[in-house]
């Protein structure tokens, strides 16, 4: 039986249960319908979808390391890590040694996350000793009995196998944003060998982390047609990131107009509707929402943190601030 296509157009028919709310055909003027939506209803329909199919209380804590900072070729024009963005200070450091790397792991353990990220500078991974180190890490994360996840750029069939073999559970490589947007951003690659990376790691069996990051000067036709290529992969990416663009001097975004919280929102929901079973998660730009505007983001669907002072090379939120914020929207006394 074909799955039933929601109404984005009124609130009578009610929330899809866990039987027929996964799809794999959304048209992207569906996707731009439901963002679209007077933001409590969308975030009523949303909350419903985060229900069947996720425990609301379950929020991961992730831990995110830079592993190899600065100097990368790719011309991404939102990150201070771009060789070509001249004028950004930045401190480029070589790869990490793997016992520094596993030591920052399990200090986020013991701070309670659950998965560590590790992101390399570069544009694609090149088989030698710094893949080797890569490899011995995934495997020492992955001792801590956590979640193991990486971003390295462009990878190869045998080098996405290689990174199963290692036990690597998730890789990283964000869409940024919607196909006919993305050569206004990166024109180093093409959105294409975004996907090609993506099924080589679909092939070799590890879960994909994929989203992308608003606030770039795309439009909601932009985000729509982002959302629409992740929620027609089969399967969908196991994790969708959120991300809000955090401007960096020197980058041709540095003057980009901040994003309003409730646009996240509305992006946060949407992303929960379309992907339903996925984990999305609230990631950078959090350290300037306010403890209510998270709290909204949770009810719209999102589920997963970064915590820790910084996301790769931007501010992060406070660990402090962090605790607070759960001890807020747990169970009270």
């Amino acid at each position: 039986m074909p799955p039933r296509i929601m109404n984005v157009s009124t609130l009578e028919r009610p929330i899809p249960d866990a039987g027929d709310a996964i799809r794999h055909d959304w048209a992207r003027d569906e996707i731009e319908d439901l963002y679209r939506l007077p933001l409590l209803d969308l975030v009523w329909r949303a909350h419903g979808v985060h229900r069947a199919f996720q425990d609301p209380h379950d929020i991961q804590h992730a831990g995110l390391l830079s592993i190899k900072t600065g100097g990368c070729p790719e011309d991404c024009a939102y990150c201070p890590q771009s060789a070509h963005h001249k004028e950004v200070r930045i401190d480029r450091d070589g790869l990490m040694a793997v016992d520094a790397v596993l030591e920052m792991a399990e200090r986020a353990k013991n701070d309670g996350a659950s998965r560590f990220c590790m992101g390399a500078a570069w544009r694609q991974v090149r088989d030698g000793q710094a893949f080797d180190d890569v490899l011995a890490m995934v495997r020492g994360v992955r001792a801590l009995d956590m979640e193991a996840c990486v971003t390295l750029g462009m990878l190869d069939e045998n080098q996405a196998h290689r990174l199963a073999e290692a036990g690597l559970t998730a890789y990283n490589h964000n869409l940024d944003t919607g196909p006919e947007y993305y050569p206004s951003i990166v024109t180093t690659r093409t959105y294409q060998d975004r996907l090609e990376t993506l099924k080589h790691a679909r092939a070799a069996g590890l879960e994909l982390c994929c989203g992308g990051i608003i606030g770039m000067g795309e439009s909601i036709a932009d985000r729509a047609a982002m959302l629409q290529v992740l929620a027609n992969m089969n399967p969908h990416p196991e994790s969708v990131p959120i991300n809000v663009l955090v401007p960096v001097d020197g980058t041709p975004l540095e003057n980009a107009p901040p994003v309003h919280p409730l646009d996240l929102v509305r992006m946060i929901a949407t992303a929960r509707i379309v992907t339903p079973a996925s984990r999305v998660r609230l990631s950078a730009g959090r350290r300037d929402l306010s403890p209510e505007a998270q709290a909204f983001c949770f009810m719209a669907g999102a589920n997963s943190i970064f915590h820790g002072d910084s996301l790769l090379t931007t501010a992060n939120a406070q660990r402090d601030s962090d605790a607070a914020l759960m001890c807020m929207i747990g169970p009270q006394d």
